[in-house]
């Protein structure tokens, strides 16, 4: 189902999913209300849900449609502004699977071609899979048994399709004793200006500083730096200083910000005394620099198929056995505690 007040959104859209093989479009509707008025009858997989139109946005939709259509995965898409960036993040916290960004203008072509690219992949991604990152789970399956040596120095968290919300999820079930004594890094995969409204929802949760990470600062305890959309962000070590690398390097695996980057530059400084979290998310990227992690002898935890809304760069992890553990999203806290404490969760 597609949810625009654009007529002209909703027949690009319309025509580009219909040109796809295996997708559907089952309804379109110009209002929030509208699609609750057919969201029964119409039974979508997915909902792509424009934030800015009259009658009922979406943010105020949402709940209504997850209500309404049990299991539903929906898409949000906005412009790239400030407003709509901190939309977009309430409406990931209240269930939304993930977000897409329009281009802000339709006559950029490239930009218009990189929409679609995005919105058919993530709709290939998500559909049909139901996973609930509130959802019971088992005991964790452990990919290897590993003893670890060396106390965490550094905490490198990776993220992409589902990761908002997982990672403050994580963040949120911290203890302020655990942050204030580990520094952490995270790449979420986010376009400028949603990284930094970002960072502001996770200083929310954690009670902690929490900012964009900027070239040349040195990393430390208490503090939780995000990487920039649209730059990497890597560590290298100064004397007794890490300092933080953000660079606009060429995209790895597609991306910008990488995982790998910062992997391998965790993998570089800290060795084994670095800890790393892979969440849900779509594709590979971290597998690469889960290699170099595991080779310095580093603990790296992933989230489970189960509670992830995609599995696939924490499953890329698992399936090479380079995870120490494979856990349910509110099972990685616990877990880092316990390895901030000296022990490995074995």
């Amino acid at each position: 189902m597609v949810v625009d007040d654009s007529a002209v959104a909703r027949a690009l859209a319309l025509r580009w999913l219909s040109e796809e093989p295996g997708i559907d479009v089952v309804a379109e509707a110009e209002t929030g209300r509208v699609a609750l008025a057919l969201v029964a009858r119409a039974d979508p997989d997915v909902i792509v849900l424009d934030l800015d139109m009259p009658d009922m946005d979406g943010l105020t939709a949402l709940p209504e449609l997850l209500a309404a259509r049990p299991g539903v995965a929906v898409l949000v898409v906005s412009t790239l502004t400030r407003r709509n960036a901190e939309i977009s993040l309430h409406c990931l916290a209240r269930g939304a699977a993930d977000y897409v960004p329009k281009p802000s203008s339709r006559g950029d072509a490239e930009a218009l071609v990189a929409f679609r690219n995005e919105l058919v992949e993530k709709i290939r991604a998500i559909v049909g899979r139901g996973a609930n990152p509130d959802a019971a789970a088992g005991p964790p399956r452990l990919a290897a048994s590993r003893s670890v040596a060396t106390r965490p120095a550094c905490l490198v968290v990776g993220a992409s399709t589902g990761g908002p919300r997982a990672m403050m999820r994580l963040i949120g079930q911290l203890p302020a004793s655990v942050l204030a004594r580990l520094p952490v890094v995270v790449v979420q995969h986010m376009p400028p200006i949603f990284t930094a409204v970002f960072a502001e929802h996770l200083a929310a949760i954690a009670g902690c500083e929490v900012r964009e990470a900027r070239d040349g600062e040195a990393v430390r305890p208490g503090v939780i730096h995000v990487a920039p959309g649209g730059l990497h962000t890597g560590l290298v070590r100064r004397g007794a200083d890490v300092l933080l690398h953000v660079h606009d390097g060429p995209p790895t695996n597609v991306c910008r910000p990488s995982v790998n980057v910062l992997f391998e530059a965790a993998a570089a400084v800290y060795g084994g005394a670095a800890l790393a979290i892979v969440l849900t998310g779509m594709g590979r990227d971290g597998l690469v620099g889960a290699r170099s992690l595991a080779a310095a002898g580093a603990p790296i935890v992933v989230q489970d198929e189960v509670t992830s809304i995609v599995w696939g760069m924490p499953g890329a992890i698992a399936r090479e056995g380079l995870a120490h553990a494979i856990l349910p999203l509110d099972r990685i806290a616990p877990a880092i505690c316990v390895f901030m404490e000296g022990g490995a969760d074995d």
